[in-house]
């Protein structure tokens, strides 16, 4: 593997895992603040927050994994 996929892959991994970071903890926030509303709806009370927590995490990984072959691409077409 030559210097350029490894740095076209370390980008891949850091942004998708930054995604999945970002996705859970935005997922695991508002499943908490919805439970502390002042009123609680069914949708809230009948949702899993580890299932909200992980929904989250699977977006966030394909935005950061999405975001970083875009800046590789727009940085490819550029040189």
């Amino acid at each position: 593997m030559d210097r350029k996929n490894k740095r076209l892959l370390l980008l891949i991994v850091s942004c998708s895992l930054a995604g999945v970071i970002l996705g859970g903890t935005t997922s695991w926030a508002e499943s908490n603040t919805c439970l502390q509303a002042s009123k609680v709806t069914n949708e809230c009370l009948t949702q899993d927050p580890i299932t909200k927590t992980i929904q989250g995490m699977s977006t966030g990984l394909l935005a950061g994994a999405g975001a970083a072959f875009g800046v590789a691409w727009q940085h490819r077409h550029k040189d």
